[in-house]
């Protein structure tokens, strides 16, 4: 059984969810900002908020991956999630790093502080020879960070979990 480490960068701390953290979780996604760029499915609630911090702690037990909850150093405040993804989606292109963050926290680097920690974390810790980031197109924020991780485009496809739309795949090759 694998457990989820705790990271620490300049700004943040990356650790496992606990239970208290379920309000905060859900005000974040609830959020129409995150709703928008995530496409988050319309019936979410905080009874579906919970199921998801219970499949990110599940992922880490079963695949050594899934996010944590990004924290501030200076405040303690949750303000989002980030880290290495890896769905039980047939379709899915591999191992993804991703990032959520309450929209009150956007536009100071944080996404790219934890995106990076992420990437460090994964490559050493999987032997992926390359990482994932699916982002909707419409989601101009998320394209900038990954582009500022130094991923580039793939191409657009349509993946089971949103059928209705083309998700962009976003690739980022081990480092030589």
């Amino acid at each position: 059984m694998h457990i989820c480490p705790t990271l620490e960068t300049e700004r943040l701390i990356l650790r496992p969810f606990v239970d208290n953290d379920l309000d905060r979780y859900f005000a974040i996604h609830d959020s129409p900002e995150v709703r928008a760029a995530l496409h988050v499915d319309p019936d979410f609630d905080r009874e579906m908020a919970w199921g998801g911090l219970a499949r990110w702690l599940g992922q880490w037990a079963l695949r050594n991956s899934g996010n944590w909850a990004v924290e501030l150093k200076s405040s303690g405040d949750l303000v989002g999630r980030a880290g290495p993804h890896r769905p039980a989606i047939a379709d899915w292109p591999g191992l993804e790093i991703g990032w959520t963050l309450d929209p009150a926290h956007w536009g100071h680097g944080y996404a790219t502080e934890a995106g990076r920690a992420s990437i460090d974390w994964a490559f050493a810790n999987h032997d992926d020879e390359e990482l994932f980031s699916c982002i909707l197109p419409s989601n101009i924020a998320s394209q900038a960070v990954a582009q500022r991780l130094g991923y580039t485009l793939r191409e657009e496809k349509i993946l089971s979990i949103l059928p209705s739309t083309p998700i962009g795949i976003w690739v980022l090759p081990r480092p030589a």
